[in-house]
């Protein structure tokens, strides 16, 4: 298929540029798959459309501040994104760096009192491999000197608000290792998550590290040619055996994210059950795959011509996908990271 069939018009007033007060507060489209239709609701109503024994699968990752803004030896301002850590026992990062061309091999990049990040190597894909010489624990740092990496199309005069801190994270984030946050998660409450469960929802948790990957623009237009950078997840012993009943005796895996369907797809797709496992997820879903994890998914809604479009598309179906996201824009939804969601059953 074509880049350009995943392609539709949306009006830039529709991009939400902040949270709603509340965080439950938030409308959502259901999509019905067997019906092949879709309908207006509320998130709330949630806890009406699952079933009781229904298995809610969360991504319990934690996003870190990982841009930085720093100095070299000859003066020049530079900013450091970390996006993954490639070498662990050498502490080294990929990292996009900018401007790019004030930095080489060996330069050094002063970040604040005591800490700075050596340019060990630019790659041929335009990236700086990068090893931090801190006082202290990475995370530890960044969470005092690092700005939270808010995606481009949410604009601030300043790009590091408490109030981002603490919203453009979910309120079950447990495990640092993300530069976004898995945004479908952002609508649940701690209320809203004691509802599910005296409901009979059983909520599992997992963990997928979101990377650049996941955000990294589709180049090509021929959709088979694109593939998802790999990250990193891991499927606890616990998550893992509720997982594995649940499929057993014929109940329903919803996943609550495309982060989360990634690594329960793959973990199904290359061993056929799901195992205690840190692996990464080099799977990319496009059409033509066919889902073994997942029955449900809630999501939030997708940039046009972005690999979570494809990905929610070929769970769903391409027409009525479309055709719900033109609702979704007729019908004024709020759209992106803190926007409104999406119900696929």
């Amino acid at each position: 298929m074509k880049l350009s069939d995943f392609d539709y018009f949306l009006p830039q007033e529709l991009i939400a540029q902040q949270p709603l007060p509340q965080r439950d507060a938030s409308r959502m489209l259901v999509v019905d798959r067997s019906n092949n239709c879709f309908s207006d609701a509320a998130f709330g109503d949630l806890v009406h459309l699952l079933r009781p024994s229904d298995v809610l699968v969360l991504n319990n990752t934690k996003v870190f501040p990982a841009r930085v803004k720093g100095v070299t030896d000859t003066g020049a301002k530079v900013e450091i994104f970390l996006i993954r850590q490639v070498i662990e026992a050498k502490c080294i990062w990929e990292a996009l760096a900018k401007p790019l061309k004030r930095l080489k091999a060996g330069c050094k990049v002063h970040i604040g009192e005591n800490t700075s990040f050596e340019i060990i190597e630019i790659t041929k894909e335009g990236r700086a491999l990068v090893r931090p010489d801190l006082d202290g624990e990475l995370f530890d740092v960044l969470d005092k000197v690092g700005r939270t990496p808010l995606p481009p199309y949410i604009r601030r005069e300043s790009q590091d608000s408490p109030a981002d801190r603490e919203r453009y994270q979910t309120v079950y984030a447990r495990t640092n290792g993300s530069i976004a946050a898995p945004t479908a998660g952002l609508h649940f409450t701690p209320g809203i998550l004691d509802s599910l469960t005296a409901a009979g929802v059983v909520v599992t948790e997992i963990t997928l590290n979101v990377g650049y990957g996941t955000f990294e623009p589709v180049r090509v237009e021929e959709v088979d040619d694109h593939e998802v950078m790999p990250e990193q997840y891991f499927i606890s012993s616990d998550a893992a055996e509720v997982l594995n009943q649940a499929k057993t005796e014929g109940r329903r895996i919803i996943a609550v994210g495309t982060t989360t369907t990634r690594a329960l797809e793959h973990a199904m797709s290359s061993r056929g059950e799901f195992t205690t496992a840190g692996e990464l997820a080099d799977l990319t879903i496009r059409p033509g795959y066919k889902f073994r994890a997942i029955d449900g998914l809630l999501t939030n809604f997708h940039l046009p011509k972005s690999s979570l479009l494809i990905l929610v598309s070929t769970f769903a179906g391409r027409e009525i996908i479309m055709s719900a996201y033109e609702h979704a824009v007729a019908s004024r939804y709020r759209f992106y990271s803190y926007g409104d969601c999406m119900f696929i059953v």
